[in-house]
């Protein structure tokens, strides 16, 4: 008689989640530490205070929620996430919270957060042609829209969730965050047109980057070119689930 083993198959989206939610969690002791025994105040250029560790914590923070965010949505919608799209996902978050915030990217290397914002908006872009495809595969929903149509509402959406970061970042800025980079590494606080650039090279990246993917999105429909079924969300037939 054979007997049965259940062995669970890891795959690589799986396995980087585990990395960046361990890296996170390891992260956070480490603010918490730092931000108890941290000087508040007018400290040393080069050295971070209670203000920067606070941030870190709610960047660590919001990073753990977000991570856990597409498994419970996609659970409840009942729909599968590629994991295409989940790594790439994965990828960013390290690279904007860990890499970005913790590793000190964001002062380290040049344009980091633009590269960044570049990135996210291509990202959401693609998020939008996904939630579009989903909606289409929907017997509920009766959705025909152009090429054109899809192309613009991704572009839209990419754009809108860029505003609403800004949204955020303004917020947490006013409980002495630097989320916006008004605040230089030695503590310098930056005036008037340059006050304002960074918010401004971030939406304006943010629509470049969806912008961009608008365009692919657009001729891969029109062209009806196979690559982008690897980014869309899949709907569960709770038929065969069962």
């Amino acid at each position: 008689m054979e007997k049965r083993t259940n062995k669970r198959k890891w795959n690589w989206a799986q396995i980087l989640a585990i990395f960046v939610l361990v890296t996170l969690v390891i992260s956070m002791v480490y603010a918490i530490v730092n931000l108890i025994t941290a000087p508040s105040g007018n400290v040393p250029e080069g050295q971070q205070t209670k203000g920067d560790y606070s941030l870190m914590l709610m960047q660590c923070v919001l990073g753990v929620v977000v991570l856990f965010l597409p498994s419970i949505i996609s659970k409840k919608m009942k729909f599968v996430i590629p994991n295409a799209m989940y790594i790439v996902f994965i990828v960013f978050l390290y690279c904007a919270i860990y890499l970005g915030e913790v590793r000190s990217f964001y002062y380290l290397i040049p344009n980091w957060d633009t590269i960044l914002h570049t990135f996210s908006g291509a990202m959401l872009g693609g998020l939008g042609f996904s939630i579009v495809s989903l909606l289409n595969n929907d017997e509920r929903v009766t959705l025909s829209m152009s090429p054109v149509f899809v192309a613009l509402f991704a572009c839209s959406f990419a754009v809108f969730l860029g505003v609403f970061w800004e949204f955020y970042e303004f917020a947490a800025d006013s409980f002495g965050m630097n989320m916006q980079k008004t605040m230089l590494e030695d503590g310098t606080m930056l005036q008037g047109h340059a006050a304002v650039a960074d918010t401004m090279g971030d939406l304006f990246v943010d629509f470049l980057g969806a912008f961009v993917i608008s365009i692919v999105g657009y001729f891969s429909i029109r062209k009806n070119k196979k690559w982008m079924k690897n980014f869309e969300f899949k709907k569960i037939d709770e038929d065969k689930a069962k």
